[in-house]
């Protein structure tokens, strides 16, 4: 909250002629030239994107990686941020789970006639400041308009690239039975935050998004650890769960868990319950999941509560042969259960 003020102050909105997007913005006329000159290009503005040309020319040597991401959540702006910087955000991460420090990034947007220019302008705020926090430039993007009632606001598109690390090796084949699994915070904060706004649940305290960059900690963590980090994930859509039951498939291997060990915040635990969501599936957008060699799992572990965002990090459980294709959750309780992966969608355009 206190960055968006900051930047607010730093950047405050240029007066311009219009109050909401129409249709004339996406026309590729005077209009769209008046929202992108005084809007995203200044604000945005480094020396590839000054040159306005169809594209970005860059020089990348090496090994690189390239994903992309696009961004429907409702509502648009939630406890903790907005689709803005959850654009920027999430293919940064995603990138970082390729072993990779995003460098470049497109931006597109999808614009809904009605859209305020109060709105677009503290997203495009969000979008600075995630990039500027993540060392990131965007460098080429594209925006289209929508007749009013065809969207919702606005959708972003953000597609990133970026050299990979050269001490890493992160592959699915990297992984063998006795690997620790350790998850890189609390579960379930950014899908709960936007849930309960769509709800109007009010906690004792707000429970906001953990949406955040990760290039940083992981960049770190392969610096120190390389190539006995063998694979990295970020549990989204369909959360913790999806993602161990798509690794045990992957790998024709088991994966155990242990309940007691994986991190929920009492309040975000008491918000799913309210909702009849079991936070092993509600999405994140500011952890990991770490497969690394059982030799280095306690110092990983070390590493990564040094960060500020990593003291409930944990090891949650590991590889096995048994029960191939499975994960088994031994429960607080007692006793054993399959986890097994989301059918259908709990929470419709979370991120």
């Amino acid at each position: 909250m206190l960055e968006s003020i900051k930047m607010e102050l730093q950047c405050p909105m240029p007066k311009f002629d219009f109050d909401m997007i129409t249709l004339g913005h996406g026309s590729g006329g005077t209009l769209t030239s008046q929202l992108l000159e005084s809007g995203a290009l200044k604000l945005l503005q480094n020396d590839l994107l000054d040159q306005k040309h169809d594209g970005a020319i860059f020089n990348l040597s090496g090994k690189v990686a390239m994903s992309t991401d696009t961004f429907v959540v409702t509502p648009v702006f939630f406890p903790g941020g907005n689709i803005g910087d959850l654009a920027v955000n999430g293919t940064i991460n995603d990138l970082a789970m390729c072993g990779a420090t995003a460098k470049y990034l497109s931006l597109a947007f999808v614009l809904e006639e009605g859209l305020t220019m109060k709105e677009f302008w503290q997203i495009l705020l969000s979008i600075k400041s995630a990039c500027e926090l993540a060392g990131v430039q965007v460098v080429t993007g594209d925006t289209k308009v929508v007749e009013r009632g065809k969207g919702d606001k606005i959708f972003i598109n953000t597609t990133g690239i970026g050299p990979v690390l050269t001490k890493t090796n992160i592959a699915i084949q990297q992984v063998v039975p006795g690997d620790k699994i350790i998850l890189s915070g609390p579960l379930a904060r950014h899908g709960i935050a936007v849930m309960s706004l769509r709800q109007g649940l009010q906690f004792e305290t707000t429970i906001t998004s953990d949406t955040r960059p990760l290039n940083g900690i992981v960049s770190a963590l392969l610096n120190e650890f390389g190539e006995q980090v063998h694979l990295l994930r970020d549990p989204t859509r369909g959360g913790l769960a999806t993602v161990l039951n798509e690794i045990a498939r992957d790998t024709k291997l088991g994966i155990d868990v242990v309940q007691k060990s994986i991190p929920v915040e009492e309040e975000v635990y008491g918000a799913c319950e309210m909702l009849g969501l079991d936070p092993l599936y509600v999405a994140n957008e500011g952890l990991f999941v770490a497969i690394v060699d059982k030799n280095i799992g306690d110092d990983f572990l070390k590493k990564l509560q040094e960060w500020e965002h990593g003291e409930m990090s944990a090891i949650i459980g590991e590889v096995v042969d048994a029960h191939p294709k499975q994960v088994l959750m031994q429960s607080s309780i007692g006793g054993r259960r399959v986890v097994n992966m989301l059918a259908g969608e709990q929470l419709p355009r979370i991120c």
